[in-house]
């Protein structure tokens, strides 16, 4: 049968169309022979190549052909294939964490971030300055780790991989004893057999073993156990210990330390030799010796001394400028270079022209090319010190973590039969843990056997010891206070509480403020314009020089008009200070996440801060939010003559398939009215039907049961008598909701239901109000209920009966009549409300923190938090502010007087080595300015109320 014959037998099934990534093409001559191969398959229709993006869209009978057909004869053309299943896939990426060494403003994070997002396959990339990492979000499938890592390499930066999307179930081994390849494939095939085990990555150099896993079948114990008994006992694995961010910025603080010691060691006698023993008589002589010509031994000596300082250890300003340059950009490098060149090897020239003249009188500038790369390598040093307390925040939270676990062997019955201490990285989901007093809780679970209190303040800021018993959560991290419990654990390793509030203040720190695009576009000319400054300041003073412009007694007498005009020049181009610049809104949003995390406040990122501290109307959630959210039954009236048991059994079975907070009140007040009260057993609801903010029916033992407000009733055509109505106006006026209940299309009676103000509620709606933020109350329940509870708090604008969806569109009929808003809510049914806000507040989430739809996510639920979060945004960005003034400020300050625009008047004139350590100064300067932001203290109103709510108790 012919190609042709094929492609029409196809032809009466649908063509699907599926994209592939095609790695490895160069040119067009390549798609040509991608486009080729795929064309003569049998069922193609047809066969796209896009050589520039590497993909190709292919139409394809599937009677005749399928994808992995196509992939493999892609392949056998010979480039490297993969199926995109659809557009959406391509876009649900992977999140890949890199650290990058080497960067010094924002010059450099903007260069790497811009090479990144050019990569097919990379979706988003974000650079942080402070933190020295990269996020990446990609499709794995298109591009791979070692692609971005040569990218990063390639820009002229040293790259390393800290973390993958995969680390959710991932650990990594260290295997001894491992001497060959074929041993190191043994245990990999031995490892292969292992149930859940997804993925082996073998590092033979550094006898590594990477898996990847699924939590619910497998774990680290067991794979250490497969490994030690396939090398009959030769073989001995373990965690293999992990380069964090805080070992990291150690090594890089040791670096800088070793880098000042060693200039100060030729810095000092060039300092010495310049400016302190040419007063010293008898040294002087010494060094003012001519040795050839006007080639004097102090020249010869500060030009030995000064060369390991400029070509040794100044060696990485020159790597750094040669890197930016050849990728077309200026970063704070190019100006250290520059500078310290230009007196250095002005120096060197005046040095030779001295050893070759007998009557040159000129002067050398080695202290000062010296000077600058020990103040600036000072600068560096202090700025790591500083910029290694703004992550302090997650370092904690990781410290928080138990260095060892008790393991409990169970038998069936639940005896202890054996305890073992091991390292708490090898527990596995559903072990039994034992937690004596004092200890910390190994892993998020649930307790087993004991009673105890437990201190959550390091998670959730709650200040109080929790009380546990048998059946309660407990989290991971927590120390336990008294009694001994036996937990067992349920989220292990990277998915409990702990990793993923980790997990969640490393993504915010890394995610950039919409204020840092201020800097960024900033650093785009700034190099560029100093250098030209720097020129122009030189050029300028060297022809008023040369033209005698200016008396002739304001040259220095060590020095000539050129000279000064050089030493004007490079003050220019180093005092001048980008970094400074580029640090002001990220260690800021630094320190501010960590701050808010220490106090059960978790913010997402510098675009939530931003949000958060220009909010002026918060719009709350009544259930859960403003009130307890557990109501309680308080009143019922039966209008039949139905008795209370029956009556109350007929509606639980109806609502206890519903999971409303209402309903949940309804069947806890049944189970009370039964005699067997833990496990009662319902009649079969059929039918069953859930109608969204309004209520419930089914049909129950024959009988249509219809539970719900009024809207409900009057929507099935049911008529409401009068004894209901006073009843359910009663019940509003008291500020509880009223249940109808209609049993076969008449209403049989009312529930009234409670759902008590959360303690402190009014007094934080004042305090909202004293800060000039207007307050909503938004709710489903009936217009009665809600404007009783209003009331009680001091809201005035109230929205009632309001389903889930509506109010998305409430809080976006509230932002085009110009306010900025806050949702509060539970993160739950308030989702749509919470994406819609400007900024989305979820309470009361407890370990849940990973709420997508929100911005914020309060641990507690405390109301007093979001006064907290609000208060905590305004002192962060009040902290930007300042340090975008000082930064600013002290360029646009130091720069004319680094020209030298104070000298006509009053003689002042700031040589090139105080320039830079004013330069290097301003970058420490922000750094600490942020650091401040440590110090925050809550709002004195929050203390007082805790004070009043003590009281009263």
């Amino acid at each position: 049968m012919s190609q042709k014959e094929n492609k029409g037998e196809g032809e009466g099934s649908e063509a699907l169309k599926a994209l592939f990534s095609v790695i490895g093409m160069t040119c067009s001559a390549c798609a040509g022979s991608v486009e080729k191969a795929i064309n003569r398959l049998p069922g193609i229709r047809e066969a796209v190549v896009d050589v520039l993006n590497n993909r190709a869209q292919v139409l394809y009978y599937p009677s005749l052909v399928n994808e992995e057909i196509i992939c493999e004869t892609i392949i056998n053309v010979g480039f490297q294939a993969a199926v995109i299943k659809d557009e959406t896939n391509e876009r649900s990426t992977q999140v890949c964490k890199i650290h990058i060494n080497g960067m010094t403003c924002t010059s450099c994070s903007s260069t790497i971030e811009s090479a990144l997002q050019e990569i097919f396959g990379v979706q988003k990339a974000q650079v942080a300055l402070a933190t020295e990492e990269a996020e990446v979000h990609h499709n794995p499938k298109v591009v791979s780790y070692n692609t971005l890592l040569q990218v990063i390499e390639d820009t002229g930066f040293e790259a390393i991989i800290i973390g993958t999307g995969e680390d959710i179930s991932k650990i990594e081994l260290n295997v001894d004893g491992v001497d060959t390849d074929h041993t190191m494939k043994m245990i990999e095939k031995s490892l292969q057999v292992i149930p859940g085990v997804q993925e082996i990555v073998i590092y033979p150099e550094c006898n590594k073993v990477s898996i990847s896993y699924e939590p619910d079948m497998a774990g680290p114990r067991t794979f250490i156990s497969i490994i030690e008994s396939t090398g009959s006992g030769h073989f001995k694995a373990t965690i293999y210990p992990r380069e964090g961010r805080e070992a990291r910025r150690k090594a890089e603080i040791k670096q800088y330390y070793r880098f000042f010691s060693w200039s100060l060691v030729f810095t000092i006698p060039v300092f010495l030799t310049s400016m302190v023993f040419m007063y010293i008589p008898g040294i002087r002589i010494l060094l003012d010796k001519k040795l050839h010509n006007m080639m004097t031994a102090g020249m010869l000596l500060r030009w030995e001394l000064s060369t390991p300082v400029q070509f040794i250890i100044g060696r990485r300003f020159y790597i750094g400028s040669y890197k930016a340059l050849r990728h077309g950009s200026a970063n704070m490098d190019v100006l250290i270079a520059l500078g310290t060149n230009s007196a250095y090897f002005y120096s060197v020239y005046s040095l030779f022209r001295a050893a070759y003249s007998r009557d040159f009188k000129g002067t050398d500038f080695f202290e000062t090319s010296s000077m600058l790369i020990s103040f600036i390598l000072l600068g560096k040093y202090l700025e790591v010190l500083a910029k290694g307390k703004t992550s302090e925040a997650i370092a904690k939270l990781m410290d928080l973590a138990p260095e060892t676990a008790i393991l409990l062997t169970l038998d069936h019955e639940g005896n202890v039969l054996s305890e073992q201490e091991i390292d708490s990285r090898l527990v596995q989901k559903n072990d039994v843990i034992k937690i004596i007093p004092g200890a910390k809780v190994a892993a998020d679970g649930y307790v087993l056997w004991g009673e105890s209190h437990v201190n959550e303040s390091m998670i959730t800021g709650e200040a109080k010891a929790v009380a546990k018993r048998n059946g309660d959560k407990v989290i991971g991290g927590t120390v336990n206070e008294n009694g001994v419990l036996h937990i067992q654990a349920t989220q292990v390793g990277s998915e409990s509480s702990l990793s993923q509030i980790v997990r969640l203040v490393e993504s915010a720190q890394m995610a950039k403020a919409p204020v840092q695009k201020f800097a960024d576009h900033i650093s785009k000319y700034f190099v560029p314009l100093v250098i030209m400054l720097s020129f122009s300041t030189w050029f300028a003073w060297f022809l008023a020089g040369s033209f005698h412009s200016y008396p002739k007694y304001w040259i220095p007498s060590s020095m000539s008009s050129f000279e000064l005009a050089l030493q004007f020049g490079i003050s220019v181009m180093v005092i001048a200070c980008p970094c400074a610049l580029g640090l002001a809104t990220p260690t800021a949003v630094m320190v501010g996440t960590g701050v808010g995390a220490s106090q059960g406040v978790l913010i997402k990122g510098g675009q939530a801060l931003e949000s958060t501290h220009k909010v002026n109307c918060i719009m709350f959630d009544k259930t859960g939010t403003l009130t307890v959210g557990k109501p309680v039954v308080v009143n019922t009236q039966i209008l039949n003559n139905m008795e209370l048991r029956e009556f109350y059994k007929l509606i639980a079975a109806t609502e206890v398939n519903s999971e409303h907070p209402l309903a949940k009140a309804i069947v806890e007040y049944a189970k009370k009215l039964t005699e067997d009260k833990e496990k009662p057993v319902w009649p079969e609801a059929q039918d069953f039907v859930s109608i969204t903010g309004n209520g419930v029916k089914a049909i129950v033992e024959n009988k249509e049961i219809i539970v719900g407000n009024k809207s409900l009733m009057l929507d099935q055509n049911i008529a409401i008598p009068e004894g209901a109505e006073d009843m359910l106006a009663q019940a509003e006026g008291m500020a509880q909701t009223g249940i109808l209940v209609c049993i076969d299309k008449e209403v049989a009676g009312v529930v009234a239901i409670s759902d008590p103000l959360k303690p402190g509620a009014k007094d934080v709606i004042s305090i909202l109000k004293s800060m000039k933020i207007r307050s909503i109350v938004v709710t489903g329940d009936n217009w009665g209920t809600a404007n009783a509870i209003a009331k009680e708090v001091g809201i005035e604008t109230v929205i009632a009966e309001a389903k889930p969806e509506d109010k998305a569109k409430i809080v976006k009929d509230f932002q085009a009549s110009g306010y900025t808003m806050a949702m509060v809510g539970d993160g739950i049914n308030d989702s749509p409300a919470l994406a819609a806000a400007d900024v989305g507040i979820a309470i009361g989430a407890g370990t849940d923190i990973a709420i997508e739809a929100a911005d914020i996510v309060l641990m507690k639920n405390n109301l007093e938090d979001v006064i907290t979060a609000i208060d905590l945004s305004r002192k962060t960005f009040s902290r930007i502010r300042l340090n975008y003034i000082w930064a600013l400020g002290y360029n646009l300050l130091g720069i004319p007087i680094a020209a030298g625009t104070l000298f006509p008047l009053t003689g002042f004139r700031l040589p090139p080595w105080i320039a830079g350590a004013a330069m290097a100064g301003s970058s420490v300067s922000v750094v600490c300015s942020s650091l401040l932001l440590k110090n925050y203290k809550r709002s004195q109103k929050l203390d007082n109320l805790d004070l009043h709510e003590i009281q009263i108790e």
